[in-house]
């Protein structure tokens, strides 16, 4: 195994256990009927920390130590990251929101599996349950975390409005303006066109793995 190979392997193994540890934790709160704000509380440290440490897959992108296009996997870790810190760490009203529960589970089954996946794959010993799940889950977990986080950030623009928190208003010195509410709107707005674009993709690498799996086992 090379060294940079054996960096991501640790990389993935790390992340398998934090969101585990998140996992286990959000499955707990709901067995103890934790309210949607202290299943937040429950796992705030471990969540801003290794959804944060998704940034490093920017820079394994930039240097090509992965295939993943830099583009779509920086779009994907800002979305998150700006969830967790602009909004659930920032806007207390949001951690009552449906959207915690819903994100926190569709994130942490999807990031166990994504990353045993990735871990394994770089010793060549993936089994074939979990490319199944790799590619399956998504199909529920991939609505569910994106419905989630929208519904953060819907429950947080009351709170913007009224403190506006990030907002930079005239006149000042800059003569500029920045209204972090319709920043929030546009955002959410995105998700219209991308959110059918990243879904169909997802399928047709379904379509494309699982198709090629199932053919060669049949041979």
């Amino acid at each position: 195994m090379k060294p940079f190979e054996l960096y991501l392997f640790l990389y993935n193994a790390i992340q398998v256990f934090g969101w585990g540890v998140i996992m286990v934790k959000t499955f707990n709160g709901f067995i103890q009927n934790q309210t949607f704000e202290q299943l937040y509380e429950n796992v705030a440290f471990e969540l801003q920390i290794f959804q944060t440490a998704a940034i490093l897959e920017i820079v394994h992108a930039v240097v090509g130590f992965v295939r993943s296009p830099v583009g779509t996997t920086a779009m994907q870790v800002y979305s998150r990251v700006f969830v967790v810190w602009a909004i659930l760490y920032k806007m207390p009203s949001s951690r009552s929101s449906i959207g915690v529960p819903m994100l926190l589970v569709a994130w942490s089954i999807t990031e166990v599996v994504r990353y045993s996946f990735y871990a394994l794959g770089l010793i060549k010993c993936v089994p074939y349950a979990l490319t199944w799940m790799r590619y399956t889950f998504f199909i529920v977990l991939y609505v569910m975390g994106a419905s989630g986080e929208l519904f953060t950030m819907y429950a947080s623009l009351p709170e913007v409005a009224e403190k506006k928190h990030f907002t930079v208003e005239m006149p000042n010195n800059a003569n500029i303006s920045f209204s972090f509410y319709w920043y929030l709107v546009i955002i959410m707005l995105t998700y219209i066109p991308g959110f059918p674009q990243m879904y169909l993709y997802m399928f047709s690498q379904r379509a494309k793995v699982l198709g090629t799996k199932m053919s060669k086992k049949q041979e």
